[in-house]
């Protein structure tokens, strides 16, 4: 089936500075159109998987709870089906992207996921590529020509 795998921060909800962690629902904030385009994906027949690196657990700003509070009330807002995230420091995990452990995480959940059918949509580098290594299509939001997840949403098909 037909994936999207969002990144979280900078993609679905604002981010915090630099150095700095969205560390309780208190500082999450939805970026414009978010949850719409979402919901969009999920109308157009797209599975929505959220992947998402935070490395503040392992710094102890944030523990897991938080971050697990935080996915729960996004959940509520908008219709996800999955969301995996590295909770490690380093890149020497194979979970942390651009690594693929969080992909394969949901693969393995979701066994009619073929890569090549996907989509990651992030605002880093370690987002594209990660996508790249995987062989899905990638989409950088948050830089022209496509400043928002709702812009990525419009440019796929159906």
């Amino acid at each position: 089936m037909r994936t999207a795998f969002l990144d979280r921060d900078g993609t679905i909800n604002v981010k915090a500075p630099e150095g700095e962690y969205v560390t309780s629902w208190a500082e999450f904030s939805f970026l414009p159109g978010a949850v719409e385009a979402i919901g969009l994906l999920r109308e157009r027949g797209w599975r929505v998987v959220v992947v998402t690196n935070q490395r503040g657990v392992a710094l102890g700003r944030m523990s897991l709870a938080d971050v697990e509070d935080i996915h729960d009330r996004m959940r509520e807002a908008a219709p996800l089906d999955a969301v995996y995230l590295c909770p490690h420091e380093r890149d020497s995990c194979d979970c942390r992207k651009p690594n693929s452990g969080m992909f394969l995480q949901a693969q393995a959940e979701f066994p009619d996921i073929r890569f090549e059918e996907c989509v990651v949509i992030g605002d880093a580098e370690s987002d594209m590529e990660a996508g790249r290594r995987l062989g899905c299509r990638t989409i950088r939001v948050g830089v022209p020509p496509v400043p928002s997840l709702r812009d990525a949403v419009d440019q796929l098909d159906g």
